[in-house]
């Protein structure tokens, strides 16, 4: 704006405020080009340019309304401040900033001069006697008292006893009035900074508080306990019809939250639920689930109803696609995305559930402690007259159950646990005759896996090892109902069509064990798809319905000692949440200040699409490269990696790391993450081999054939894999394509700790989460323009003692907001005071946002 303009204060600020904090603030703007100069004080006591002495720095200094302590960054040095006075005493100050014109309370200007300082990135200022956060290699964050500053570092009692040394710019004010219990929602921080996100979760979590909001957003930290008390239909009850901020945050008022916005503006909704293995995902989703039941469910004399199906194909799900890990006794090794269809009436008339990569390689390859998927244990644990139909035994006699020595998880009956999942599968609309087969396929892959081979005598070729392999090869064929010939034939040989003739050519031990996992791994895929499948044509779809909602239920963000192709998918599906996330935030954010009155054109936020680009862009990216090794017979992973190296050494998010041949780094929005490529071209191929497929489809069970349909005659003569990186890939986008038609929430899990213990809270373990699951992220953009947001009531209650007449008043709460700030001198809060700066606050028809400037009061 070009000319003068004059804001006058209503009211001169009585206390006193250390010049330097004016003079400091000043001289930094001047630094960065602003043409800033103090036009007149009022009762000024000028001293020397500095103050060096202990009590100079510290004495008569009031608190003030705006912490607006500014720390020089290591650019600037006192040189740029010789000539700078000190003024003390100031009441009441007139600024000139180029051609603007301010006159103003001490106070305001400080504030005024703290916002611009903020618009440039430069950190808030730490004063002897502060209350701070400082790092900490094992806490991550302490709090600690200043005792001591010299020049741009400070010396911290923490409250472990300990003194040390940080640089200012390093530490963050802590807020000794915030509320010994935390506060339910983070955006009512005075100080939304990571230590105090961190501080709060742990505060509500020791008392059992497990949720906490950032905005819409919810926290859920697992308690690793059962809390029933939460989740009672009395709770439900209450949360029914309320929104969001009326009650304690829960996972029932996000569920309620997408139901109503659903029924009001008549568009589908979906709730992401994401978080790494242990974070509690599973069973949130069937929290959520049991809430939208409970909200559109029907009642017990309509019989087998929808949601009634849908909750009971958890347990089948969970039993054939979960695994004990590392991290979590039932890790989901799937991703599930449900979709609940809604009649006119807001009922539950029709859901679908679909599925995510699988994690195939599990059922031939485990390591120490993990196990193998749920189902092989509950089968071995079946009752003995099935367990002798079946013929099997102890798990520990079984290839693909014995390379780890975990065989039971803690407070969990095997045996209980399989005819529970069988009864859900007759819920499930699953027949007797059909759970017969299904388990006859799981028998059938634990004695496939038993089946071993040996080198012929007189050629390359195979044999089988022993009586034992092939007592478990005749089981394997009477279990399948395939000819026992033709199974043997299927793992040891592979047929070539030429031109000329038809070659029949024997597979090494090696190549046969190979061939025997490979159709292992074949059968249970196919089995998991079936049941997924079986499930949805069972429960029904509504054709006629105009809106859903949608549960996501997916892996979060991994990074283990070593990392295959398994976590890369894993972790391009969490670059792609994440981007949706960000946006999704940003866009909240950015209509709440729509909503209130607010200009929001400053704030930014930081966009992953080049790490997407490095991994899913045509031609050229990851996934691409990968295809293209898997196309030519001579590729290797060395070469492969080779490639990576050549095409990507000059890009920004892929490292080659130092000492290996064939491993690669991504930079992860949610940190480096370096991959072993040996197993990347294995696993991202999925040939259909015809000697398993004819085998399978000859079967005379009709479910094992319904399996595998015959291959056309083109397909069979031609052994072009199919890409799963580019299946994924293509799966990836189209749900991201559903999400992008819903009005999504966000659930994110948080696991407080690698012991699975209650009560304990990790700080190291909880902030990576935080960090990876882009908590903070939301943090960071939120403190970019009005981090705090205060109803009135709050502000009124916090800052009344300033005016002590105003509450005495007959005002309303707004108008009584209002003449608090300009009694402090802030008349101009409801507009920038400047072109594309920062206001100190801004007041909105229904909630006060304090700028980052504003501070802790």
């Amino acid at each position: 704006m070009v000319g003068t303009r004059e804001v006058h204060a209503a009211r001169r600020g009585e206390g006193r405020v250390r010049g330097t904090r004016m003079s400091t603030s000043m001289a930094i703007l001047q630094g960065l080009g602003w043409d800033i100069s103090i036009f007149a004080v009022t009762n000024p006591t000028i001293t020397s340019p500095f103050a060096q002495h202990k009590d100079e720095q510290n004495s008569c200094v009031p608190p003030l309304l705006f912490s607006s302590h500014l720390v020089l960054p290591q650019s600037f040095s006192r040189n740029h401040f010789r000539s700078v006075m000190h003024v003390e005493n100031v009441r009441s100050v007139e600024l000139k900033f180029d051609r603007l014109h301010w006159k103003m309370c001490a106070p305001g200007a400080l504030g005024l001069l703290g916002s611009l300082l903020a618009r440039h990135g430069i950190p808030e200022n730490i004063v002897v006697g502060s209350h701070v956060w400082v790092g900490d290699p094992e806490l991550v964050w302490i709090d600690g008292l200043v005792l001591n500053i010299n020049g741009e570092e400070a010396e911290i009692q923490t409250s472990d006893e300990k003194k040390v040394v940080s640089r200012l710019s390093k530490l963050y004010p802590k807020d000794m009035d915030a509320p010994t219990d935390g506060v339910d929602d983070m955006t009512k921080l005075a100080y939304l900074h990571e230590p105090g996100v961190l501080h709060n979760l742990e505060t509500r979590y020791m008392m059992n508080e497990i949720y906490a909001y950032t905005g819409n957003i919810l926290i859920a930290i697992n308690p690793f306990q059962s809390l029933s008390h939460l989740y009672d239909t009395n709770v439900m009850q209450r949360y029914k019809g309320a929104t969001i901020g009326d009650l304690s945050p829960h996972v029932f008022a996000i569920a309620e939250a997408a139901y109503r916005a659903m029924i009001t503006e008549e568009k589908s909704n979906s709730i992401l639920v994401s978080g790494e293995s242990g974070a509690g995902k599973t069973e949130t989703t069937k929290m959520l689930m049991q809430y939208l039941a409970f909200l559109g469910g029907h009642t017990a004399s309509e019989g087998r109803t929808v949601e009634q199906q849908v909750l009971e194909s958890n347990p089948v799900l969970e039993a054939f696609g979960n695994a004990k890990t590392v991290r979590n006794d039932n890790s989901s090794r799937f991703g599930k995305f449900v979709e609940i269809q809604f009649d006119k009436y807001g009922r539950i008339s029709g859901a679908a559930i679909r599925t995510y990569l699988l994690e195939k390689s599990r059922v031939c390859q485990i390591s120490d402690p993990e196990r193998n998927y749920h189902c092989f244990y509950l089968l071995c644990a079946s009752p003995p007259e099935e367990k002798e139909k079946y013929k099997l035994g102890d798990p520990r006699s079984f290839h693909y159950l014995n390379q780890s020595n975990c065989y039971e998880l803690v407070g969990v009956n095997a045996a209980q646990e399989y005819l529970s999942t069988k009864r859900a599968m007759d819920i499930v609309g699953i027949s007797q005759e059909e759970q017969d087969a299904i388990f006859r396929v799981v028998a059938a892959i634990l004695h496939l896996g038993n089946i071993k081979f040996a080198k012929s005598e007189d050629t390359d070729s195979s044999v089988l090892e022993d009586e034992e392999s092939k007592f478990h090869l005749q089981t394997t064929a009477e279990l399948l109902m395939c000819d026992p010939n033709a199974l043997e034939g299927a793992l040891r040989e592979r047929v070539m069509i030429t031109p000329e003739e038809i070659i029949k050519r024997s597979l090494d031990p090696l190549g046969a064990t190979v061939s025997r996992d490979g159709l292992a791994k074949t059968l249970y895929s196919s089995l998991f798809d079936w049941l997924v499948r079986k499930i949805n044509i069972s429960i029904g779809q509504d054709p006629s319905s105009k809106c859903l909602i949608g549960v996501l239920d997916i892996y979060g963000f991994e990074s283990f000692q070593t990392n295959s192709f398994e976590q890369f998918c894993i972790n391009f599906t969490n670059e792609k949440l994440q981007q949706h996330f960000n946006q999704h935030v940003f866009k909240m954010e950015q209509e709440e200040y729509t909503k209130e009155g607010i200009d929001w054109s400053y704030l930014e936020f930081v966009d992953n699409q080049d790490v997407l680009d490095l991994i899913e862009k045509k031609p050229g990216g990851i996934i691409a490269l990968l295809d293209e090794a898997c196309m030519f017979p001579k590729s290797t992973h060395e070469t492969f990696s080779q490639k990576l190296y050549q095409t990507f050494k000059d890009h920004k998010r892929f490292i080659k790391p130092k000492l290996t041949r064939s491993d690669f780094t991504v930079v992860h929005y949610a940190g480096e993450v370096q991959y072993q490529s040996e197993h990347f071209l294995d696993k991202n191929k999925d040939y259909v081999v015809p000697e398993h497929q004819d085998m399978l489809s000859a079967s005379q069970c009709s479910f094992v054939s319904g399996l595998f349909p015959p291959l056309s005659e083109e397909t069979a003569k031609s052994a072009k894999f199919s890409s799963i990186g580019s299946r994924f890939k293509l799966q990836l986008q189209q749900l991201m394509d559903t999400l992008n038609l819903t009005e999504p929430h966000y659930i994110r899990c948080v696991k407080p700790n690698n012991l699975l213990k209650p009560c304990l809270f990790e700080n190291m373990n909880v902030i990576q989460q935080l960090r990876s699951g882009g908590v903070l992220e939301a943090v960071r953009i939120k403190c970019a323009g009005f981090p705090t947001h205060w109803a009135f009531h709050d502000f009124l209650t916090r800052l009344g003692i300033l005016a002590p007449e105003v509450l005495q008043g007959n005002f309303d709460e707004k108008d009584s907001c209002k003449k608090i700030l300009e009694k402090i001198g802030l008349t101009g809060y409801q507009k920038n005071y400047l072109p594309s700066i920062h206001d100190v606050i801004s007041v909105g028809p229904v909630l006060i946002f304090p700028s980052s400037s504003f501070g802790s009061i």
